[in-house]
């Protein structure tokens, strides 16, 4: 009798273990698609100043546009949790939107092969940043959901878990598309 109730405890305890051995997994993944994400923003900020400086001799009227950018990318070295970065990048890609709609009555410009080199660049930059924020959230629904299922939930409230933020898109304007008026 002693040996069968020895040996659920030996069972229990390696369930346990497992459990929580899964739950540090699934909180890892989320730190590192949360880092695949910084990578690829902090990838955009680099191209930023490049793009601005090229842009500049060709749209010197839409310098409030470029310091806007030059702000929101001094504001993201300073930002640390998820909602607020979400909320600077979404602000950031609504600028670029505008720099690449306004690019196009710049005929000069469009042919100007530093541009459609950067261009090209932030259009992969962006198409890399859209799947990195898919594989956080994708990373960080599983985690929350072990969080919240039976039997993971008890060990996760043993330990402390918490759930992590998702990125999303708060601002209903990011969502929309640019539009540029040069008749105002």
């Amino acid at each position: 009798m002693g040996w069968i109730i020895l040996g659920i405890i030996v069972l229990l305890i390696i369930f346990i273990i497992s459990i929580y051995n899964g739950l540090v997994t699934s909180r890892q993944k989320v730190k590192n698609a949360w880092s695949q994400i910084d990578v690829q923003l902090q990838r955009r900020f680099d191209l930023i100043p490049n793009l601005v400086e090229t842009v500049k001799g060709y749209m010197s009227h839409e310098n409030e546009v470029l310091t806007k950018i030059a702000e929101l990318r001094t504001s993201w070295a300073n930002t640390t949790s998820v909602s607020a970065k979400a909320e600077l990048d979404n602000q950031l890609t609504g600028a670029l939107k505008t720099i690449m709609a306004v690019s196009e009555n710049y005929p000069d410009l469009k042919a100007n092969v530093n541009f459609s080199e950067l261009q090209e660049e932030l259009r992969n930059t962006e198409n890399k940043i859209s799947f990195s924020r898919q594989f956080y959230n994708d990373s960080t629904t599983m985690y929350n959901t072990k969080l919240e299922v039976f039997p993971s939930n008890l060990i996760a409230g043993m330990f402390n878990f918490k759930p992590e933020e998702l990125f999303k898109v708060d601002d209903p304007e990011a969502r929309k598309n640019v539009k540029v008026d040069f008749n105002n």
